[in-house]
């Protein structure tokens, strides 16, 4: 038997993944016996045909906007990191000058006071 621990979030996300796809699988089935109806003149072999091949490209398309999604979401991630990082940046910048300017004053302040 297998000695490493068992990671729970990764078996989450794939147990997720697994309804997501049998989800969407029920979906396409069902799409695809909504669209066949419109076409009383095809024989039961036909019809059966036509649904399952609508139903393999319904989660074909549904996986593509998946990915898309996440390639999408990862660009935006990227982004908002680096204007995140440039924020951060200037924040410390600001403190810095900040105690700088305040440093500074206080050090003319207490040679005035010497004098």
């Amino acid at each position: 038997m297998d000695e490493r621990p068992v990671d729970a979030g990764a078996l989450i996300h794939e147990l997720e993944g697994h309804l997501l796809i049998e989800a969407t699988r029920g979906e396409g089935r069902a799409e695809a016996s909504r669209f066949t109806r419109q076409f009383e003149w095809l024989t039961d072999s036909q019809r059966a045909e036509v649904e399952e091949r609508f139903a393999e490209e319904y989660v074909s398309l549904a996986r593509l906007s998946w990915r898309r999604t996440v390639q999408r979401g990862a660009e935006l991630r990227g982004e908002y990191e680096e204007a995140y990082r440039m924020l951060r940046r200037r924040l410390l910048s600001v403190w810095l000058f900040g105690v700088a300017l305040i440093s500074g004053a206080a050090v003319v302040a207490v040679s005035l006071a010497r004098q």
